[in-house]
């Protein structure tokens, strides 16, 4: 993040929502599936990245958040212990459209990474989806950087499996 030159950490912080806000809900939503979901989440994360803002903006903000967006997604699980995917009001598949058969792609990866373990989709969505590095992943996650490789092959070979017996992402 590039600092302020006499800014107040109230304006830094400022300029931290306005750059980090599009990443840190992509994140979200693709780790809970549910854009009102992803939504709490986001602002949690925002939250808690401003009560820790002086410890935050020391190194690189963006990973913190990252890092406390995936712990609060953590919680949220344990405190639920099963996801509930959505129903069949999704859009459906149109071979005509584009935008439409982009969005059906879409949302049969979301509903595909949803079946993952966390710890799985963690690394998928780190990896694979927001593009960071092997070792920034296990930097960010805090495992080592071979269970971040084991971890991704599993779960490519899983999602592959998914997506090819049931191509909408949901069980039968």
């Amino acid at each position: 993040m590039q600092v302020l030159t006499g800014a107040t950490p109230v304006e830094e912080f400022r300029a931290f929502v306005e750059t980090a806000k599009d990443p840190l809900h992509r994140m979200a939503y693709l780790l809970c599936g549910d854009s009102h979901r992803a939504d709490e989440l986001t602002q949690a994360t925002f939250e808690r990245t401003w009560r820790a803002w002086s410890s935050a903006r020391d190194g690189d903000p963006l990973a913190y958040a990252r890092r406390i967006l995936a712990n609060l997604r953590i919680d949220t699980w344990r405190r639920t212990r099963r996801e509930v995917l959505t129903g069949e009001d999704g859009p459906e598949r149109s071979v005509g459209s584009d935008p439409a058969v982009a969005v059906a792609d879409r949302d049969a990866v979301v509903r595909a990474l949803l079946q993952l373990p966390v710890k799985q989709r963690r690394v998928v969505v780190l990896r694979h989806l927001l593009d960071l590095s092997e070792a920034e992943v296990a930097t960010e996650l805090g495992i080592p950087l071979g269970t971040v490789k084991s971890t991704a092959s599993r779960a490519l070979d899983r999602l592959r499996t998914i997506l090819t017996d049931h191509p909408e992402g949901a069980p039968e």
